[in-house]
């Protein structure tokens, strides 16, 4: 079974939002699906998205994904060492392989329990 901490709050498309902090990445299922990460393309502090909007992309060894905004806001921070050490995202998705924080009003999305459900 995949970790699915119930702090945050998930997307379809398999990306969590911390709704304390803001910060965005990618789950357990998604990063176990995708094997090892090997480059991530994310935005820069700044941009600002729409709910749903294409984000950025994370590549493994075995595919290419877009990353989805969970909510509308702007990019307020960005984790650069992912740069340099991609396979934090599949080390911690959680923790250190958090992608970027957003600024945001509101969050509609998937409790933990709900996500379980959707992740099948």
């Amino acid at each position: 079974m995949f970790e699915v901490p119930d702090s945050l709050r998930y997307t379809e498309t398999h990306e969590w939002i911390d709704p304390e902090t803001g910060r965005v990445g990618i789950t357990d299922f998604a990063q176990d699906e995708l094997g090892d990460i090997v480059f991530v393309d994310l935005p820069d502090e700044g941009d600002e998205f729409e709910a749903g909007d294409e984000f950025g992309i994370v590549e493994s060894i075995k595919a290419v994904s877009d990353l989805y905004a969970p909510v509308s806001g702007e990019v307020v921070e960005v984790n650069d060492p992912l740069e340099d050490a991609p396979e934090m995202v599949n080390d911690d998705p959680y923790g250190e392989g958090w992608m970027v924080r957003f600024e945001f009003e509101d969050a509609d999305l998937h409790s933990a329990d709900e996500y379980e459900e959707v992740q099948g």
